[in-house]
């Protein structure tokens, strides 16, 4: 009988599955995980005390940098908290443009979860397809802010600008006849909102494409039923949130629970699983997607009929248009102040938490009354997820460890901040 004999083993960061920047060491009986230790720190960014080198209104960009797949959601955050400091309220348009672009954010981010893991585990054509749609979403972030990921478009007191009155277009080349052209361009004519609109109508049936090939799927059954699983109250005591913690059977989404913006405004429902493994967390997901997506279509119908300001009119919080500040002397001195030194924000704590599509993001910040945090401290959902990835593994097989990995949407921005 052949001898077996215990081992340590490095799984990343090289590894395909550990996306370039998680290495774990692993302690190995035959191929069985008898103990996993992750390390972090091959990302290191120093965000948190960058943050308090530079006025507020300058570490905006830094937010959306902790996760890159959820942009706009780390923004909101952050804006948050400066605006329970300063004891403003943003414009109602404004609070329903968050929203929108809230779970905007959600879906492209679980787009990207549901392709990654699933090449990880093996299926090629879920990824394909993924990116399909989130090439759709991308456009709707170039079009409010400029670029396709890092929007930088949340601002204390508002959002950056209003919705544009026209998409850009695809603009013929040689690989399309005229007609594929304008096929292509058939959602573009109109409005943001029309586009977006068409978006929700068609996405439907595209997550329905996505569980065609998985939910069902046998190799995708036995790669996640079982796998991973948390107990409800484990799932508490480790800090989980979002579809880690639904996922286990627990319904706790900061959306319903402890409302923002005008999400109590909003009606849809909080999927939750019952035995906490990698595929209920799988169709959590995915059930996100859909609710997501009734969300898009309220604001979607509210803004079409709710015309007004985004941003408040206070122009130390606020640019003066480039019109003003062109013409009259207060309106370049307000500019100027405001893109210089920002803004003052009074002495004081405060800790603002939104339902991120990994879980509770949270950003706790203290003012002494200058114009940069003394104080930012982030609260990411994948650090608690992180920390039980030896709990979750033991006991499991080699091959598992990419499931579980996959499961947890792991991030490393926000995680290694």
């Amino acid at each position: 009988m052949a001898e077996i004999r215990n081992y340590t083993m490095n799984f990343g960061p090289q590894h395909p599955a550990a996306h370039g920047v998680l290495r774990v060491i692993m302690e190995m009986d035959g191929e069985v995980i008898e103990r996993c230790d992750p390390h972090i720190g091959l990302l290191h960014r120093g965000t948190e005390k960058l943050a308090e080198t530079k006025p507020y209104n300058q570490s905006i960009g830094y937010m959306d940098r902790l996760d890159y797949v959820s942009m706009m959601c780390n923004e909101h955050a952050y804006v948050l908290a400066i605006e329970k400091l300063l004891g403003v309220t943003p414009p109602l348009r404004a609070q329903y443009i968050r929203v929108m672009f809230d779970e905007i954010t959600r879906i492209l981010n679980h787009c990207l979860w549901l392709g990654a893991h699933a090449l990880d585990i093996g299926a090629m054509t879920v990824f394909l397809y993924c990116f399909r749609e989130r090439e759709d979403l991308m456009d709707c972030y170039e079009a409010v802010s400029g670029a396709r990921m890092h929007a930088t478009y949340y601002r204390p007191g508002g959002v950056y600008r209003d919705l544009p009155d026209h998409m850009p277009r695809h603009a013929p080349t040689d690989r399309h006849t005229e007609a594929e052209t304008r096929a292509r361009n058939a959602d573009r004519e109109g409005t943001l909102l029309d586009f977006i609109e068409a978006f929700t109508a068609r996405f439907p049936a595209c997550v329905d494409e996505y569980e065609t090939l998985l939910s069902d799927n046998r190799i995708w059954k036995q790669r996640t039923v079982d796998i991973a699983v948390v107990a409800p109250e484990r799932a508490k005591a480790l800090g989980f949130t979002g579809p880690m913690l639904r996922g286990s059977g627990i319904e706790w989404d900061l959306r319903k629970k402890q409302p923002y913006e005008v999400y109590d405004r909003m009606d849809f429902d909080i999927p939750v699983g019952t035995n906490g493994d990698c595929y209920d967390r799988y169709l959590i997901r995915v059930e996100e997607m859909r609710q997501s997506t009734r969300i898009i279509r309220q604001c979607v119908e509210w803004l079409r009929n709710h015309p007004g300001p985004v941003m408040l009119d206070d122009h130390k919080l606020s640019p003066p248009s480039r019109e003003q500040m062109k013409g009259d002397m207060e309106s370049l001195i307000h500019h100027f102040k405001l893109f210089t030194e920002g803004f003052c924000v009074p002495a004081g704590e405060a800790y603002a938490s939104i339902e991120h599509p990994k879980g509770e993001f949270g950003i706790y910040m203290v003012s002494d009354g200058a114009n940069k945090p003394y104080r930012v401290k982030i609260r990411a959902p994948g650090f608690a997820h992180l920390a039980a990835l030896n709990e979750m593994s033991t006991g499991h097989m080699l091959a598992d460890m990419v499931a579980i990995i996959g499961t947890q949407d792991i991030v490393f921005g926000e995680i290694d901040r």
